[in-house]
C-alpha cells in the first residue's frame, strides 16, 4: 500500500468508526423517508425445549466468563433456531473473542434472517474487508447506504495494493458505478480520490475532492489527504485548507493530531508547535507529551525534551519509555551515574533490554566488570522469565568489548543451566569461531542440527565456516544448499552460497548468487565476497567500483580493509563535485 493511502486511511479509520459510521446524511443527496423507519415489531415465539437447556448454559458460562463455552452454544443453536436475535448475539460474541470465521458464518445467518439490517450489513462487509474481499463486501455496505446513509466505503480499500489486478479493476468498477447512483455521496466520492491517489493519479484525486469538499467543507479525510497530495506535488502551501479548517475548529484534536504527525515529515518546528496546542488542551495526555518530548530532542532542545519526560514519568505512564530517554540523553551528556539510574528505572517492556544493555556497556567501558556482572546476576534473579535474554545481552556486551574469555565462561555457565537453550548455543559457537576453536563451533552447530536439522541459521554459519576457514568444500556447498533451500530469498544465504562457490572455483555462477545478496543488502562483507570474486575474474574496475560505494557507506569496515590490503588494493575513498555558488538573483 502505498504512503498516501495508507495513511489516508489510517485517518479514515481513525476519524470515521468502520462498523457503526457517522456521517452527514446531507451529503448523500438521498432522501431522510427511506431511513429512520421504525423496526417492525418481531412476533415472539418460545425457544424449543431441546434448545432451552444449551441456551441457558451459555447464559451461565456467560456471566461466569467462559466464553469459548458460550459461543460454542450459541454456535450450536443459531441455524437450529434461525432467530435474529440469537445470531446477532452470536456474532457479537465471536467478534469480542476475535474469532472472525465463526463471527462471519453466524453473521450470514444474521443477513440471511433480517436482510435489511443495517447493523448485520455492515458488520458483513467489515469481515469481509478484513478477509481482503471488498468486491463480495460491497453490496453489503450498499444496503447499509440505503438503510442510514452512513456507509464507510473507504474502509475497503484497507489492503487495496496486494489484491489481484482483476480484483482491483472490479472493485474500481464496482465503485464508479455506485458513484454514477449517488454522485453526491462524500465517502464515495473519497474512495475514489483514495483509489486516485493509490495510482498516483493525483490531478484525478484533486478533482473528486474539490467536488467532496464542495459538499462537506471541512471533512477531515478529504482536507487530510489534499494536503498530503499536496505535499507529494512540491505545493507552495499544502495545508492552507487544513490550517483554515483548524482555525475555525480550534479542538478538533484528532484532525489537528494527523496535521501534526504530518509535519513531523517536513518541518519539525511547527509540528511542535501542534502537538504543543493538543496538549494544552489535553494536559495530562501522556502520548502527547511523549511526542513532544522526542520532537524536541530532535531537534536539539535537550531542556525541553528532559522536561516533557519529566512530566510524563510524573503521570506515571509510559514511564518505562522516558526513563530511557532520559537516559540516553544523560548518557550523550557524558553523565552515565544519572544515565545508569534512568536505566535501572525501566521495567519489563520493549525498552528493558536495550536499558540493561546500555548499563552494561557504560560499566564495562568503565571497567567496572564486577558491577556489571552483579548487575546481571540480579536481574536474572529478578527477572527468571528472562535469564536466556540477560545471559545472551551480557555475553555479547563482554565480547564485543573483546572480554572474550569472560564471555566464553559466562556462556559455558548458562548452558550448564539452560542446555536446551538454542540462542544460547549458537551465540557460544560464534564465539568459538571468533577464538579459532573451530571444533568447538562445530560441536555447538551439529547439536543444533541433531535437533532442528531444518535450522537454516546453524546450516548456513557451519557451512560458510567450512567454505571460509577449511577446504571441506563440498561439505559446504551442500550445507549452505540446504539453508537456501528453506529461506531462498534469505540475503546471508546468498552470500554464503556466492563464497562458497567462490572456493570451489565455480566463479559465474558465485558473482550471480553475491550480486542478489548485494541487491538485497549492501552489507560491507558481501562487497568484499562480490569484489573479491569480480578481481579474482579479472573485472578490476567494478571490483574497484563495488568496494569504493561499500567504503562511503563503511569507511571503517574491518573486512573491506583487510580484503583490500590482502589482495594489495588501493582504494581512493569517493569524491564528491564541489557545490557550484549560486548566482546573484538567483
Amino acid at each position: 500500500m502505498s504512503r498516501i493511502l495508507a495513511l489516508a486511511l489510517s485517518s479514515a479509520l481513525l476519524l470515521g468508526c468502520a462498523t457503526q459510521p457517522v456521517g452527514d446524511s446531507s451529503a448523500t443527496g438521498q432522501d431522510n423517508d427511506s431511513r429512520g423507519k421504525p423496526a417492525a415489531a418481531v412476533p415472539e415465539k418460545p425457544f424449543p425445549a431441546d434448545s432451552l437447556y444449551d441456551l441457558l448454559v451459555a447464559e451461565f458460562a456467560l456471566r461466569r466468563q467462559v466464553y469459548d463455552v458460550t459461543l460454542e452454544k450459541y454456535s450450536k443453536q443459531a441455524p437450529l433456531l434461525r432467530d435474529p436475535g440469537v445470531s446477532a448475539h452470536t456474532t457479537h460474541l465471536a467478534q469480542f473473542l476475535q474469532r472472525p470465521d465463526e463471527a462471519l458464518k453466524s453473521t450470514r445467518l444474521w443477513v440471511e434472517l433480517e436482510p435489511d439490517n443495517a447493523e448485520a450489513n455492515n458488520t458483513m462487509a467489515t469481515l469481509l474487508a478484513q478477509r481482503g474481499e471488498p468486491v463480495a463486501a460491497l453490496p453489503y455496505l450498499v444496503v447499509v447506504e440505503q438503510e442510514t446513509g452512513e456507509a464507510n466505503f473507504p474502509m475497503l480499500l484497507n489492503g487495496f495494493s496486494q489484491l489481484g489486478e482483476q480484483q482491483r479493476a472490479t472493485l474500481v468498477e464496482s465503485i464508479d458505478s455506485l458513484a454514477k447512483t449517488y454522485p453526491r455521496n462524500t465517502r464515495l466520492l473519497l474512495t475514489q480520490a483514495l483509489i486516485h491517489a493509490e495510482n498516483r493519479q493525483f490531478d484525478l484525486a484533486l478533482e473528486e475532492l474539490d467536488t467532496l469538499l464542495e459538499l462537506e467543507p471541512d471533512q477531515p479525510q478529504a482536507v487530510l489527504l489534499e494536503a498530503r497530495i499536496l505535499v507529494e506535488q512540491n505545493d507552495d502551501k499544502p495545508y492552507e485548507r487544513l490550517e483554515r479548517v483548524l482555525q475555525d475548529k480550534p479542538d478538533a484534536k484528532r484532525l489537528r493530531l494527523q496535521y501534526a504527525r504530518m509535519l513531523t515529515t517536513t518541518d519539525m518546528a511547527a509540528a511542535r508547535e501542534q502537538f504543543e496546542i493538543l496538549s494544552a488542551q489535553s494536559p495530562e495526555d501522556s502520548d502527547l507529551l511523549f511526542s513532544l518530548a522526542l520532537i524536541s530532542r530532535e531537534m536539539g532542545d535537550s531542556e525541553a525534551a528532559r522536561d516533557y519526560l519529566l512530566q510524563t514519568v510524573a503521570l506515571g505512564q509510559r514511564a518505562d519509555e522516558a526513563h530511557y530517554y532520559l537516559g540516553r540523553m544523560a548518557e550523550d551528556s557524558g553523565n552515565t551515574d544519572e544515565a545508569i539510574a534512568h536505566y535501572q528505572q525501566v521495567g519489563i517492556g520493549p525498552e528493558y533490554l536495550a536499558a540493561n544493555s546500555r548499563i552494561g556497556v557504560m560499566l564495562v567501558e568503565r571497567n567496572e566488570m564486577e558491577r556489571s556482572r552483579g548487575h546481571f546476576i540480579e536481574q536474572r534473579e529478578q527477572i527468571p522469565q528472562l535469564r536466556e535474554q540477560l545471559y545472551g545481552l551480557e555475553a555479547d556486551i563482554l565480547s564485543r568489548a573483546n572480554a572474550t574469555g569472560e564471555s566464553m565462561q559466562l556462556l559455558n555457565h548458562a548452558l550448564q543451566e539452560m542446555p536446551g537453550s538454542t540462542t544460547l548455543r549458537y551465540a557460544r559457537a560464534m564465539l568459538s569461531e571468533q577464538l579459532d576453536d573451530l571444533q568447538a563451533m562445530e560441536k555447538d552447530l551439529r547439536m543444533l542440527l541433531a535437533a532442528d536439522p531444518d535450522n537454516a541459521t546453524a546450516l548456513n554459519a557451519l557451512g560458510y565456516t567450512l567454505a571460509d576457514r577449511t577446504t571441506r568444500y563440498a561439505e559446504a556447498l551442500e550445507l549452505v544448499s540446504r539453508a537456501l533451500a528453506l529461506q531462498p530469498d534469505e540475503p546471508a544465504i546468498l552470500d554464503s552460497m556466492g563464497w562458497v562457490l567462490f572456493r570451489n572455483g565455480q566463479y559465474d555462477e558465485s558473482v550471480q548468487y553475491l550480486r542478489r545478496a548485494y541487491a538485497e543488502f549492501p552489507d560491507p562483507e558481501v562487497a568484499a565476497h562480490l569484489g573479491e570474486v569480480l578481481w579474482t575474474m579479472g573485472d578490476t574496475e567494478d571490483a574497484k567500483a563495488v568496494w569504493r560505494s561499500a567504503l562511503a557507506d563503511a569507511p571503517n569496515s574491518p573486512i573491506l580493509l583487510k580484503t583490500l590490503r590482502r589482495l594489495g588494493v588501493e582504494i581512493s575513498p569517493p569524491t564528491f563535485p564541489e557545490p557550484t555558488p549560486a548566482q546573484p538573483g538567483l
